[in-house]
């Protein structure tokens, strides 16, 4: 009887168990299969770009393409009417479109939270030349602050699941900015060529030397 009895000890750890094993490695498998390696965050080009929007916990900045001119490049349409930086709107733009995520991982809604994504530090909206637009969700950085937690185009899959990317903090670095750094230089901006009255014979006529010595005068 009490071989029976231990055997039949075994027998319930062995299934319980298998019930674990089951449980962790079967039920869990199609959510460890939502998890991707070094994706691409977006597919569009830098060209195809024409206006950003970025909205932080400071300041909403509207920013569109200058198709008047090359210089500048970007205009500020609004908190202020200004031209914008270059440098610093293509910094941002690069990102957008070189950035891949580590990895992305499936969690419920009410999970946004946690990953900082129910109040973001900051959205960035993309709108093309094609009309098709484009966002970007920022949350709070990963607990060794290596990446950030982001959701793109976000949507609620079948289930209530939405997918939470881990991006570089460079994005971090490229939103966080006082109104001033957005705006262009005006050292940059392009200056007039200074006029002048000689014509162009004259401009390729060669100085004359003035280092020669006078002659003496004759006794």
């Amino acid at each position: 009887m009490k071989l029976q009895r231990t055997t039949l000890i075994l027998i319930l750890l062995a299934l319980g168990l298998g019930g674990f094993v089951y449980f962790h490695e079967i039920k869990r498998a199609p959510q460890q299969e939502e998890i991707k390696q070094k994706e691409q965050i977006f597919t569009f080009k830098e060209d195809d770009v024409q206006s950003l929007t970025v909205k932080t916990q400071n300041l909403t900045l509207n920013l569109e393409r200058n198709d008047k001119s090359d210089e500048p490049k970007w205009l500020m349409k609004s908190p202020e009417v200004a031209p914008a930086s270059n440098a610093i709107v293509g910094y941002l733009i690069n990102l957008l479109v070189e950035g891949k995520s580590e990895r992305i991982v499936s969690i419920s809604a009410n999970q946004l939270a946690e990953f900082g994504l129910d109040q973001p530090q900051a959205t960035i909206d993309v709108k093309l030349k094609n009309q098709k637009t484009h966002q970007l969700i920022l949350g709070k950085p990963d607990f060794n602050r290596r990446f950030l937690y982001a959701q793109a185009d976000p949507a609620v899959k079948t289930g209530g699941n939405t997918g939470v990317l881990l991006v570089s903090t460079d994005f971090e670095n490229a939103v966080n900015r006082e109104l001033s750094e957005w705006k262009q230089p005006v050292d940059d901006l392009k200056k007039p060529t200074p006029k002048t009255d000689k014509s162009i014979d004259d401009l390729k006529k060669p100085t004359p030397n003035t280092d020669k010595p006078t002659p003496a005068k004759s006794r």
